[in-house]
């Protein structure tokens, strides 16, 4: 459950022993006193203030009883979260994942929005499960980082307590650590896992795609929470500038992202898709999250041997803030769809006789391209 301080920073240099135990946290080393300074403040001094964390455990019953469900067996506090799967399932599978939300976390810092962390990681999360059929059941965050206030650290936590309760996922717990010398003084690191369930004859796992697929893609927000190391360096955006400078530069509003800001286009949340999708699952083969990697890396993950995936890059939509990253990043046309969705966020496959009520079903979503057995790129993108 939530540990909100891992104590120990990585060199204090301390054997094993004087251990007590506290109140969500995992059991604690206390450091020896250090002259007339007390153990705490010795801590404290070291990178981890007890004080500090014990303030910020308070609030955390609260925060995540928000996102309970009939399942859930405990509250935060014990050392491991309880979920009960529940009746009405069949053959239930479990689907888990992984993922973070990269150096997009330097941007939500700088322009103080740190609220946005928590949609952003549900939102890739929910996607990953929703690419094998599953529908999400609860989440985990870990939070790593030196020098987050108790404010910071519950801004980061609520914001993933409302985006759970929002995808009807419990926070069934999480760690925070403090952990200076590894991280520098203000930085941060958000970590997700996502536990969701599918009945075994409902996962996607893209055995029914097949010759004459039609593709259909959802749009995105904007970059989603992937090819930040790119884009701030094409943008020239935290990337290296004192903090002052990277909001002026967040505010910058360049007249072809219409109106917006720079921060608005770059910091806009990883939809989730699962429940757009839901009314129409059952006629979709395959699931392509676009995420790190583009579309040549994603797309081949959901085709079977033998089968190619054909775009026409011309059927969707550029958003401006990518047309903004290429253009002042000088970066080619085929490195942009190797590294960022382009506008498209999902890509499903279906049967071409089940196509346009897919398209009816889902709100904003385009005919993309095919799937053939034609052709020796797995992924070949026409009209770049």
């Amino acid at each position: 459950m939530y540990r909100p301080i891992d104590e120990r920073p990585a060199n204090d240099g301390l054997p094993p022993g004087n251990v007590t135990a506290a109140p969500f946290s995992r059991v604690t080393a206390i450091p020896r006193t250090l002259g007339r300074v007390t153990e705490e403040r010795a801590y404290a001094a070291a990178g981890v203030d007890l004080i500090a964390r014990r303030g910020f455990a308070k609030g955390l019953p609260g925060i995540l009883a928000r996102t309970r469900r009939p399942e859930v067996l405990s509250d935060a506090g014990p050392f491991s979260g309880l979920f009960r799967l529940g009746d009405g399932y069949k053959e239930p599978v479990l689907a888990a994942s992984a993922d973070g939300i990269g150096t997009k976390v330097k941007l939500q810092m700088a322009a103080n929005r740190l609220d946005l962390c928590g949609p952003d990681i549900l939102g890739h999360s929910v996607n990953d499960l929703l690419a094998c059929g599953a529908q999400p059941l609860f989440f985990l965050d870990y939070i790593a980082g030196n020098g987050l206030t108790t404010e910071q650290k519950t801004t980061i936590v609520t914001g993933v307590a409302d985006a759970c309760a929002a995808a009807g996922c419990a926070l069934l717990g999480g760690e925070t650590a403090d952990m200076p010398d590894v991280y520098a003084k203000g930085e941060f690191d958000l970590a997700g896992f996502i536990v969701g369930v599918v009945e075994r004859d409902a996962i996607i796992d893209g055995s029914r795609v097949a010759d004459g697929d039609v593709m259909i893609g959802i749009p995105g927000s904007g970059l989603h929470t992937n090819g930040f190391s790119l884009a701030r360096p094409a943008l020239n955006i935290a990337n290296g500038e004192l903090v002052q400078e990277t909001r002026r530069r967040l505010d910058e509003r360049p007249g072809i992202l219409n109106g917006e800001t720079v921060g608005e286009a770059l910091l806009k949340t990883h939809v989730p898709y699962n429940r757009a999708i839901a009314p129409v699952m059952a006629k979709i083969h395959g699931i392509a999250h676009i995420t790190g990697g583009g579309y040549v890396e994603n797309v081949p993950r959901i085709l079977p041997d033998g089968l190619n995936a054909i775009f026409d890059t011309r059927s969707w939509p550029v958003l401006p803030i990518f047309q903004l990253i290429q253009q002042r990043g000088e970066i080619n046309p085929e490195e942009m769809y190797e590294v960022f969705n382009m506008g498209l966020g999902l890509v499903l496959m279906v049967d071409r006789s089940d196509a346009d009520e897919v398209l009816a079903s889902i709100p904003g979503s385009l005919h993309v391209g095919a799937i053939t057995a034609a052709g020796t790129k797995r992924v070949e993108l026409r009209g770049l």
